[in-house]
């Protein structure tokens, strides 16, 4: 592999090449050789980063369970170094029609909810993960309706929630899932017009993406990227619109305890499982 720093992202849409060739000039004018490698969808970023083509991966929380999985069954070690300021303690919503006569998830049963892409942990497994512990079970208690868009790529691309929410404005589904942040965006954009909606149930909180390192790169190497990462700075005129397409205002140091709620989705809908054993197979 090469001396210079390899990171593995996926190309969920165009403005990640932006982002990432302001970030090589940002970190060569700090003297540190960085590259990266865009991937069409995760499942083949996660086998790529096992198979040694890269170093370090900015995963998506459904790529660091993959990851973190098959880490697991073959017996390497695995961590998440840094995510961003926005990337901590989330929620998603389970929102109807401001008008609607739902009240509570139990008013749910025999209705149709909207979600996300089928692999968006925000829009889809966690708040399903929220239906079925308190007692609704997706496509027995209520009708899924899924907006299975750019599947993948994990939701990053929104696409599938925000079909999702007009399908709730068109009165073509009962309920709709998103991320809490997205509940916002949509009611400022006009997807959802004012007043037009309420937030009928909310989730845990939980965390999103991460930069996963696997064992065997050098750690002055990657102590020196997260150094330089957590350092920058979004008073800096170079970074900041760089961070803001990125969607944050600051790096932070990660953390992996905050996937339990995804961990306990992937296990009862088994999202996850044959990816993993395909994956693992190849390395046992």
């Amino acid at each position: 592999m090469s001396a210079t720093l390899l990171l593995g992202a996926v190309a969920y849409d165009p403005k990640v090449v932006t982002i990432w060739d302001g970030f090589q000039k940002w970190f060569a004018q700090h003297d540190f050789d960085f590259d990266y490698i865009l991937y069409s969808n995760y499942e083949r970023q996660v086998e790529g980063h096992f198979a040694g083509h890269f170093h370090i991966a900015w995963n998506s929380p459904l790529a660091w369970l993959q990851a973190e999985r098959i880490a697991a069954k073959t017996g390497r070690t695995v961590r998440a170094i840094a995510m961003r300021d926005t990337d901590c303690d989330l929620t998603s919503v389970i929102v109807v029609r401001n008008n609607s006569p739902i009240r509570s998830i139990e008013d749910l049963r025999g209705k149709i909810v909207a979600v996300g892409a089928s692999d968006s942990p925000q829009a889809t497994l966690i708040p399903l993960l929220h239906l079925a512990e308190a007692g609704l079970e997706p496509e027995k208690d209520f009708t899924v309706r899924m907006f299975d868009v750019l599947v993948g790529k994990h939701g990053d691309h929104i696409g599938g929630e925000r079909h999702a929410a007009k399908a709730l404005i068109e009165g073509t589904v009962d309920a709709a899932c998103m991320i809490d942040g997205n509940h916002l965006l949509f009611s400022r954009e006009g997807t959802l017009s004012s007043n037009s909606t309420r937030i009928l149930a909310q989730t845990a909180e939980y965390d999103h993406c991460n930069f996963t390192v696997l064992d065997g790169v050098p750690e002055d190497t990657i102590a020196r990227f997260r150094e330089l990462l957590l350092s920058m700075s979004y008073d800096d005129p170079q970074v900041r619109p760089l961070l803001d397409l990125e969607g944050l205002k600051l790096w932070k140091p990660g953390r992996t305890g905050k996937y339990v709620l995804l961990a306990r989705a992937a296990d009862r809908f088994k999202t996850i499982d044959a990816f993993v054993a395909n994956v693992s197979k190849s390395y046992l």
